[in-house]
């Protein structure tokens, strides 16, 4: 590996404070008994401080979105815990303290943006003097607040994933948990809303465990990213970015970012193999994973 790549270790955050904390977590579906059984994770650890970017990287089938939405209380895992703020997760979910964005558009098509927000918002229980405030906001910061009156319907894909990102925000939580918002846009729109949600970071502060399957998505937004293997999902690996937020498009061209992504593959590639392996002979690692 380059000595110019810092690697980190996935326990304890010795001095920082610490939003999420992952601790042996287990995921099995079905019997262990049965040979349809499904190991999805195993034994997984790793630490997320308040106000970092936390990228969860590795192969298709690696579980990703499922330790995603364990950290999020929509999926209670088979063993180990999790804590979010110092509280133990237990599988419910936590609208007061964490937000999700999925790949998926999740507005509703026959609500306006701003009725979807109000909606989202008394979900949470918001007082219903604010709410309009708190989304015309929220938009405002993703350059969507001239469109509050519109339908999906008469979004691009990108400005709809603008305004879920918005209503991430608008609902004030203090963790985003984000899985591959970003997939199913172009290259250039990918890019300037990864830039855009560097800034968002730098503004707010708030915490952020992002599921990517691009290197470089994964190295431009990060603090930390977590190496995953193949399933059954483990942590391979943490690795450092340490570049300040926000980042510019030039960080891209800056050999280290290079180095970054190229290590990245390095350390991903054999594990590649396995989940593709894997996918030819489902038995062969126990089945598929999500």
């Amino acid at each position: 590996m380059d000595s110019r790549v810092q690697v980190s270790g996935p326990g304890d955050i010795a001095g920082k404070s610490c939003a999420i904390s992952v601790r042996n977590v287990t995921q099995r579906y079905g019997d262990a008994a049965s040979p349809q059984s499904v190991l999805a994770l195993d034994n997984v650890s790793f630490d997320v401080r308040r106000g970092e970017f936390v990228s969860l990287l590795g192969p298709s089938g690696c579980g990703k979105s499922t330790l995603l939405n364990i950290i999020g209380g929509l999926v209670m895992p088979t063993g180990g815990e999790v804590r979010v703020g110092g509280r133990p997760v237990h599988g419910e979910p936590l609208p007061h303290d964490v937000a999700f964005v999925f790949q998926e558009s999740t507005l509703f098509p026959w609500y306006t943006i701003i009725e979807n927000f109000r909606l989202a918002l008394k979900f949470q229980g918001a007082a219903k003097a604010e709410w309009k405030c708190r989304a015309m906001a929220a938009l405002e910061t993703v350059g969507m607040a001239s469109f509050a009156q519109h339908y999906p319907a008469q979004l691009s894909v990108g400005m709809r994933q603008r305004v879920n990102v918005a209503r991430s925000i608008c609902v004030g939580t203090d963790i985003l948990l984000m899985d591959e918002p970003f997939a199913a846009l172009d290259e250039q729109t990918r890019m300037v809303l990864g830039e855009d949600l560097s800034i968002l970071l730098a503004k707010t502060g708030k915490t952020i465990v992002f599921v990517t399957h691009s290197l470089a998505e994964a190295v431009f937004l990060s603090d930390r990213i977590a190496v995953m293997t193949a399933r059954p999902g483990k942590i391979k690996t943490i690795v450092d970015v340490n570049e300040a937020h926000p980042r510019s498009p030039d960080f891209m061209l800056e050999p280290r970012f290079s180095t970054l992504r190229n290590e990245l593959y390095a350390m991903l590639r054999d594990e590649i193999r396995l989940a593709i392996s894997a996918q030819r002979d489902p038995q062969a690692k126990g089945g598929a994973s999500s």
